[in-house]
């Protein structure tokens, strides 16, 4: 049997890739946006890639009708799927957020808030602790497959928020506004055992300058402090990964919910 070469040869590569173009788009803003691949460190072509191969294995429904790109249709359909998975990204940001959050909080009680350098994730001015809880973070994102259940949002995104001409509600970004009041809760939840004890050794420290005044509270404030907050980190580190698994869990359902109110 002879291999017709010209079969190949009949496939609408244009029309493909016309279908498969606003798709794209959606997929590859929220990998601009998403961890991990988010970062400046990864190259941009490295995440044109990711998002290419992403679109090509994902099942991907047909769009309703045809739309030229270069019209003003088209481009409102663009600006559509990019506020989609910028919204994503955004949303799973926060995540990692509560843990700088919580993390700049301890170093301040602990007395490492001048202990900064430059990142280029969360900023020229990152605490050596919010560094490290962000890492410990991401870690645990990776080892729960959160990674797999956001590609997994993102294939369902699909069928909730079909590519359409219909307009975006308004809810949608009200339902992220939402979502940012848990990266104060669950941040002021994970660094507030921490707070209260470093709270009750500075009562007892100035208690001791009131009753003792020739003793140097500067001088043994600052090593107890560090060294107590050093001890509870290690009891804290322990229940992490559990509080990270809760937050990643709230994160997700808060997604649904905003592609569900963005779709109306």
């Amino acid at each position: 049997m002879e291999f017709d070469i010209n079969y190949l040869f009949d496939i609408d590569f244009f029309s493909w890739v016309k279908n498969s173009f606003l798709p794209f788009v959606r997929i590859l803003a929220l990998i601009m946006v998403a961890p991990i691949t988010g970062e400046k460190e990864v190259p941009n072509r490295v995440k044109i890639g990711l998002a290419l191969l992403i679109a090509l294995l994902l099942p991907l429904p047909p769009t309703d009708k045809p739309v030229t790109l270069y019209s003003l249709m088209g481009i409102w359909m663009i600006a559509q799927q990019v506020i989609i998975g910028v919204l994503m990204g955004l949303a799973m940001q926060l995540a990692f957020m509560t843990m700088r959050v919580a993390g700049e909080l301890i170093g301040m009680q602990m007395g490492l808030g001048m202990a900064t350098f430059f990142d280029p994730i969360g900023g020229p001015s990152t605490s050596v602790l919010s560094r490290f809880t962000n890492i410990i973070a991401l870690l645990i994102f990776l080892s729960l497959d959160c990674h797999l259940w956001l590609l997994y949002g993102l294939a369902n995104s699909f069928d909730i928020i079909p590519i359409t001409t219909l307009p975006l509600k308004a809810n949608g970004v009200l339902t992220l506004i939402d979502i940012s009041r848990l990266l104060f809760i669950n941040g002021i939840m994970l660094a507030l055992p921490l707070m209260a004890l470093l709270l009750i050794i500075n009562m007892a420290l100035g208690l001791l300058n009131r009753m003792t005044p020739q003793l140097s509270i500067f001088v043994i404030g600052y090593p107890l402090t560090l060294l107590l907050g050093l001890i509870m980190l290690t009891y804290l580190m322990s229940m992490l990964p559990a509080f990270a698994e809760f937050v990643f869990e709230q994160i997700f359902e808060y997604i649904s919910t905003m592609l569900i109110a963005l779709a109306g």
